[in-house]
């Protein structure tokens, strides 16, 4: 989403690293390039012009223009502004007695239903609570449908609701059955409209009155630039909301909304959705948005990704086999079953520093499916082949291609680049830190991965 607003801020830092010292018409001058970057970002007029004046106002101080390297002290003003500008890390506030109530508000097609089932599975899974889900959506039974399904494939339970009743009679049963059943979170999903109306106003005023809710976010479509951000500040303005969560920053928004909402309503963005799938939402944290804008990457959210599905043992082992050169592909399938769990490739190789550019306009289904061909050319291979390489020779690649529905060429390619994948490798770890051993390995895997000739699944 980012992909433009980086790749312009970093040319405009490569020409202020390349000056020895900088003059108040240097500063200008990236300034204004900064400047067209953030509204062709789509960020909010006078957010830009408030975001310049500031880190303006901070470079032209003599210690930055006398310091060793001034172009680095204006890039470490923009990173502070951006935080700024994002405001600080605003986690839920749990700390009632429970049931904890959550009300989920917003238009129609921002994705409040699946972010209500998101961020259930997020509370159940990650912080242990016990949720209960309800839907207000009297209009739409497709929407209370919607919800029962999800809950359902979540294995977390959903308070019945009909569209016979009244919006705030569901939410005092759903509260009373939430205290009476032993649950700690109630999370209500609220219908929408197309547009604000008084209809809707009056219908969350009268659910915010008789339930009170502990938080009230506002569901806002990333996709939707400006309009997300004036969208915020119209709900925000009749419900007094407590945060806000920002969908589908996976699509090619110019990520505008991110940067301006927080500057605009003056109420904190509290979860991003990064995807379709239900662990595609994550608390946000501007710092490490920030960094990943400025193309530092966000080392800090992949190893907390790394660690939900890697076990300190199995990166442990992992480190020794890739040690002894006994690194298998059976070893490289059951990595990629867990990076496929993390997220897409091309995501992950965004928070590692230096890696974003390579993987700028690579096709996410692209990107899947060659590693779904990958897969099914390692499944095609017998037990003995996965744990020994070296033992396939021409009649089995042909078996294999067979088995697999590619081509001898194919597998051919993916052998070679398990080689040379498994060279780099065991070179990396010899690197410590630098070799990204810290994240269980995932890093020397990724690290390897993007060290070889370009692969298809990496651009083609």
């Amino acid at each position: 989403m980012f992909d433009a607003l980086s790749s312009k801020l970093e040319a405009t830092f490569k020409r202020l690293r390349s000056r020895g010292t900088l003059t108040e018409s240097d500063v200008d001058s990236a300034l204004q390039e900064i400047r067209v970057a953030l509204l062709e970002a789509d960020v909010n007029l006078q957010v830009a012009k408030d975001f310049c004046a500031s880190v303006r106002e901070q470079a032209l101080g003599m210690k930055v223009l006398k310091s060793l390297n001034p172009g680095q002290m204006v890039i470490k003003f923009v990173f502070e502004e951006l935080q700024r500008q994002m405001g600080a890390f605003a986690p839920l506030n749990l700390k009632f007695a429970p049931p904890v109530i959550i009300m989920l508000a917003g238009l129609q097609g921002s994705g409040k239903t699946t972010s209500c089932a998101k961020l259930a599975r997020y509370l159940a899974e990650t912080l242990r609570r016990n949720p209960l889900m309800v839907s207000l959506d009297v209009y739409r039974p497709a929407a209370i449908e919607q919800l029962a399904q999800l809950g359902q494939q979540l294995g977390i339970e959903v308070f019945p609701s009909s569209t016979s009743q009244s919006p705030v009679d569901i939410a005092l049963s759903a509260r009373n059955y939430a205290g009476q059943s032993g649950f700690d979170t109630l999370l209500m999903d609220t219908a929408g409209r197309l547009q604000i109306d008084d209809e809707l106003m009056n219908e969350l005023a009268d659910v915010i009155e008789a339930v009170e809710p502990h938080e009230v976010l506002l569901v806002a479509d990333a996709m939707t630039g400006q309009e997300a951000v004036n969208v915020a500040r119209g709900f925000d303005e009749r419900l007094d909301l407590d945060g806000l969560v920002l969908t589908k920053l996976d699509g090619d928004a110019r990520g505008g909304a991110a940067l301006s909402m927080r500057a605009v309503t003056g109420k904190p963005i509290k979860f991003i959705g990064i995807g379709e799938k239900l662990d595609a939402l994550e608390p946000f944290h501007p710092d490490r948005l920030a960094s990943r804008i400025l193309g530092m990457g966000d080392v800090l959210t992949l190893i907390e990704k790394a660690v939900r599905e890697v076990s300190f043992e199995d990166a442990k082992n992992l480190q020794k086999k890739i040690k002894k050169d006994e690194f298998t592909l059976e070893d490289f399938h059951s990595q990629l079953q867990t990076i496929k769990k993390m997220g897409s490739m091309t995501s992950l190789m965004n928070m590692i520093p230096g890696m974003g550019k390579m993987v700028q306009g690579v096709d996410e289904e692209a990107a899947d499916h060659e590693l779904k061909h990958i897969e099914a050319i390692i499944m095609s291979m017998t037990p003995s082949e996965r744990r020994d390489h070296t033992v396939i020779n021409g009649s089995r690649r042909k078996r294999i291609a067979k088995g697999s529905g590619t081509t001898v060429e194919e597998v051919n390619r993916m052998l070679e680049q398990f080689t040379g994948m498994r060279k780099v490798m065991k070179k990396l770890t010899k690197l410590g830190p630098a070799g990204m051993r810290g994240i269980g390995g995932l890093g020397n895997l990724a690290g390897a991965l993007m060290h070889q000739k370009p692969p298809r699944v990496f651009g083609r």
